[in-house]
């Protein structure tokens, strides 16, 4: 696949979804932080209300430290590996305060060296919180990027760096977001809604549904 049809396929993406961002529920660069941490084997759908309930009564480093760990893991039950996403939140909210003035780090080294956050929670609080150009490459991403070809790959990492490689530039910050969506609503893993998708004539995917 060439430059100039990777560029008329997020151009389409982004004319079909003009605003595309996470459909986690969060306010601050923090709230987002412990979402994505959350959605770690869940859907956003179950963190958000899991995050409906924990936001209104503790949102910030030291309120949810002042929680504590118990009480965390209660309000977070509802999702799984619960027991470890308290811990690990409660560490992050510790080193936040005392190493980052209560203020997220910027940088995908500080963030990966906070508890149970990996590069693909990294890339997310990167892209969507600072608007940087990384590529958190989820189930639908790896899907979605295999499928049409727009970077092909055998592992999460190969699809990631391949995507820097050759999203253009004016679509580097959004395409995060128009795959994921497109991924989740469009080319699903079964049954995929090819006649309704806005890619089909760019489309590398061999068994298209129509």
């Amino acid at each position: 696949m060439n430059a100039e049809t990777r560029s008329e396929m997020f151009g389409r993406l982004l004319k079909q979804i003009p605003n595309p961002t996470t459909e986690l529920n969060y306010s601050t660069s923090f709230e987002l932080l412990v979402a994505v941490t959350l959605s770690a084997q869940a859907t956003d759908k179950s963190v958000n209300q899991v995050t409906d309930m924990l936001f209104p009564l503790a949102n910030t480093p030291e309120s949810i430290f002042e929680l504590g760990e118990g009480k965390l893991r209660d309000t977070i039950k509802s999702i799984g590996l619960f027991n470890s996403k308290a811990k690990h939140i409660i560490q992050t909210c510790r080193i936040i305060i005392d190493k980052y003035n209560s203020q997220v780090p910027e940088t995908r080294k500080e963030l990966e060296a906070l508890p149970g956050v990996g590069r693909k929670t990294a890339n997310v609080v990167l892209n969507t919180a600072f608007g940087q150009p990384t590529i958190a490459v989820d189930t639908h991403i790896y899907r979605v990027a295999n499928r049409t070809a727009i970077a092909s790959g055998k592992t999460v990492l190969e699809v990631e760096k391949k995507l820097i490689k050759f999203i253009p530039d004016e679509f580097k910050v959004p395409a995060h977001h128009l795959m994921i969506l497109h991924g989740r609503y469009v080319c699903k893993a079964r049954s995929p809604h090819c006649t309704d998708c806005t890619l089909l004539d760019l489309c590398e995917y061999e068994e298209k549904n129509i």
